[in-house]
């Protein structure tokens, strides 16, 4: 899509929004490099002496904390600048990598707090002041803002894993930790400034702000009033479950579904992209069928290719994964628009932030519920219900709609 034309929010080609969203997208760009722990978890239980179950247990707290600082930024995004926020959560992401590369052996449950709570604070805060100024720029194409902005934050691990083995291959864990935090640091100092929302562009330019689209905006405690709160949160929640469940062993399920070491390490390259491309695709296909109806969409297709996990060998076992992985990445860009949709998008930070809690909830619990279960056939036809589910509360959500309009 050409990106000048899907950014026609006026009648006039909207300059200054393609800034934004073009600066956003460099900082999200390395914001996601919190999907890119698994690559540091060898190196890091190698030099700490550290059992790897442990070390991987990082990722688990650096999403946790990621959503916490969705939340807390997007409640501050009324009273501070999201510029100021981008750039707190850049600073904090550079000063928790810096610090972890001086995590002593003696006590590596430090890299808990500094790659995991502040790390995945800031990452957390940014992508939340990142998306929402995206979003007020371009009111009418939402879902192509969202998209191209956490398409950036999902291609980070196709950039990251490989450069992250050849730097510590060359340099080593701590100076790779050191250069990392380098560049976190240059590029929000660099990009910061641009994340300006409309209102505050134009005040500074001693111009008229583009209005915000005329609908009811809502305050988080509005919105948790709400019933389609809660069908959109736990709509997510079940939908992301197949993908939280079966990423760590997308590789070992592969040997046992035909596929020999090259191919199955070519089916995680595979997800990587699946994930990227349905980060974009998805919310720009939703600015012309519907954002509720491409997360339907989503939803059901998720629920079809985990069932068809029971049986797919070989090339078809990749074509489902592929398929579950570019569902997982469309549900990044379709739910912050979502919201926005039903809530406005004046406070879109916290309500999504709150949203993420469904998010949240299907990385880290749903997990070990479904890990419990006697037989993996069990556990793809329990993933394929859980997100039956979810689409029929989509499709509730749908319903809804048409009888209101």
């Amino acid at each position: 899509m050409n990106i000048m034309s899907a950014s026609n929010t006026t009648g006039t080609s909207n300059k200054q929004g393609i800034k934004v969203l073009l600066a956003g997208s460099l900082l999200q760009l390395f914001l996601g490099i919190i999907y890119v722990w698994s690559v540091f978890a060898a190196p890091v239980s190698a030099q700490l002496s550290w059992n790897i179950e442990s070390v991987k247990l990082t990722s688990s707290f650096m999403l946790s904390f990621f959503v916490v600082g969705i939340l807390v930024s997007g409640k501050l995004q009324t009273k501070v600048p999201t510029q100021y926020l981008a750039l707190t959560g850049g600073l904090m992401l550079a000063a928790g990598t810096f610090a972890t590369a001086f995590v002593p052996a003696s006590a590596p449950w430090l890299i808990y707090m500094t790659y995991g709570v502040i790390g995945g604070f800031g990452v957390g805060a940014a992508y939340s002041a990142v998306l929402a100024t995206a979003q007020q720029w371009f009111p009418k194409k939402r879902g192509f803002a969202t998209g191209v902005s956490v398409c950036a934050f999902g291609f980070a691990t196709v950039i990251f894993a490989p450069l992250v083995e050849l730097l510590v291959g060359r340099f080593g864990l701590k100076s790779t930790f050191l250069i990392l935090s380098g560049a976190f640091l240059a590029m929000v100092l660099a990009t910061f400034r641009f994340i300006k929302l409309p209102q505050a562009a134009a005040a500074a330019a001693g111009k008229a702000a583009a209005a915000l689209p005329e609908q009811k905006q809502y305050t988080l405690k509005q919105a948790l009033a709400t019933k389609e709160f809660y069908f959109i949160t736990a709509s997510l929640m079940l939908g992301t479950a197949a993908y939280f469940v079966l990423n760590p062993s997308f590789k070992t399920m592969a040997a046992d579904r035909r596929l020999d070491g090259a191919l199955a390490t070519a089916l995680v390259m595979v997800t990587g992209v699946a994930n990227a491309l349905g980060r974009l695709v998805l919310p720009l296909l939703s600015d012309k069928i519907g954002h509720t109806r491409a997360a339907f969409a989503a939803l059901a297709a998720t629920a079809v290719c985990a069932l068809l996990l029971c049986f797919a060998q070989s090339f078809a076992f990749m074509a489902v994964v592929a398929v579950i992985a570019f569902c997982f990445g469309g549900y990044s860009g379709i739910y912050p628009v979502i919201t926005a949709g039903y809530f406005g998008a004046k406070n879109m930070g916290a309500n999504y932030g709150a949203v993420m809690v469904g998010f949240a909830l299907s990385a880290l619990l749903l997990p070990m519920g479904i890990g419990l279960l006697p037989s993996v056939m069990t556990k793809f036809i329990v993933l394929g219900t859980m997100a039956a589910f979810g689409a029929a509360l989509a499709a509730l959500l749908i319903a809804q709609q048409k009888k209101k309009a």
